[in-house]
């Protein structure tokens, strides 16, 4: 990504000081308007918002330019980080919507359009060999199909789950919860390296914060945040992934769980989420129908995802239904009218290759434009 947001230095004054949470942080925007006039504001004028009083506003007015933003630049600067505030444009659309988003966002790699089709996939650290090959195998036919696949990086599933996405060559975001500076756990540096380079590696913690056991639950929120729905492979019952879960039931979210061998404790996760009515999937198609079913957001963060199967969105845009569509999308659609066509026939008509077929038209169902018949015929809906 380009530079820093203009005046982040207030803002990692403003997010750093004493009281100021997401939460907080956001109320004294929408009162003051900018970072800069909170920094300038009296206890007094801070003590009116809503949750902080006058004991929290002394706290901030006398902790808020503690922080050295100008050492904190320098060292994302030197590790080729970006810092973006949440009024920034590159900011995430979908993790801006939930109740609390960071207020400061550190990006290594880049952060494009296509990122609104999100899932993310999380589990235990201490999986089994099947869990592993499950949440690799979801993730790499996701990321076939369109979706940047949204994890923490951590051992076992999360890992699994940003290899796939990068063995079908596609997209991948990992949430830290540590600073950028660090890597952890510390193995996967090759892993941080290859997700930097095909997405984005992403945090809201200082440079050099450490992988602390509290960093984890929040980080937790902003997984769930970035992404149209989460998937659970194996879990305990008590466990991150579960708390990411939670935390996308809460902000709207979808969220589905993998089963497992009812014998493992591993399983005891995903089938309590079952139960409580999440979405038991057993292949990407279950994950497709149930976002097309949905249709929740979806056409607005498909609109904004206008960079597919490689191709140059700026010069293949055209409008469907109040739909940006790319160039696969728009031949696609002139293969079809009300008569089913199999996806043989399209891949052969509009002479794209398979790859890009199928990842398009995954996209189309989810924008409501085309639906899929049995035997892999597909028809228009609009």
């Amino acid at each position: 990504m380009a530079g820093h947001t203009e005046n982040i230095r207030n803002w990692l004054k403003l997010v750093h000081s004493e009281g100021v949470g997401p939460v907080i942080f956001g109320r004294l925007l929408e009162r003051f308007g900018s970072a800069e006039a909170v920094l300038a504001a009296s206890a007094n004028g801070l003590a009116q918002i809503d949750g902080i009083g006058q004991k929290t506003a002394e706290k901030i007015v006398n902790s808020r330019k503690n922080f050295d933003a100008e050492k904190e630049i320098a060292l994302a600067d030197k590790s080729g980080v970006c810092i973006i505030s949440l009024l920034d444009e590159r900011y995430p659309a979908l993790l801006k919507k939930i109740y609390d988003p960071p207020a400061v966002l550190y990006v290594k790699g880049e952060i494009v359009p296509s990122d609104n089709l999100a899932v993310a996939i999380v589990g235990a650290r201490q999986c089994s060999h099947y869990g592993s090959e499950q949440a690799s195998r979801f993730a790499h036919l996701l990321a076939s199909a369109g979706f940047t696949i949204i994890s923490g990086m951590a051992r076992g599933i999360d890992s699994s789950a940003h290899s796939g996405a990068l063995s079908a060559n596609g997209r991948t975001i990992a949430v830290q919860g540590c600073g950028l500076a660090k890597i952890f756990p510390p193995e996967n540096k090759q892993l941080f390296e290859k997700i930097c380079a095909n997405g984005a590696c992403i945090s809201e913690l200082p440079m050099e914060y450490e992988p602390l056991a509290e960093n984890f639950p929040p980080r937790n929120r902003i997984i769930a945040g970035l992404s149209l729905a989460t998937i659970v492979v194996e879990a305990m019952p008590r466990s991150g992934a579960m708390i990411t879960a939670r935390a996308a039931m809460e902000n709207s979210r979808e969220v589905m769980a993998v089963p497992g061998r009812i014998d493992s404790a591993l399983s005891k996760g995903p089938h309590k989420l079952i139960k409580d009515g999440a979405k038991l999937v057993e292949s990407v198609e279950d994950v497709i129908e149930t976002l097309e079913f949905l249709q929740k957001d979806f056409a607005e963060y498909a609109k904004l995802s206008t960079i597919q199967a490689g191709e140059k969105a700026e010069s293949t845009l055209f409008d469907v239904s109040k739909l940006r569509l790319t160039e696969a999308e728009r031949k696609i659609l002139n293969c079809l009218d009300s008569e089913p066509v199999h996806i043989e026939q399209i891949i052969n008509q509009t002479e794209l290759a398979a790859g890009a077929v199928n990842a398009a038209v995954v996209l189309m169902r989810l924008k409501g434009i085309i639906k899929q018949l049995p035997g892999s015929y597909f028809t228009k809906r609009i």
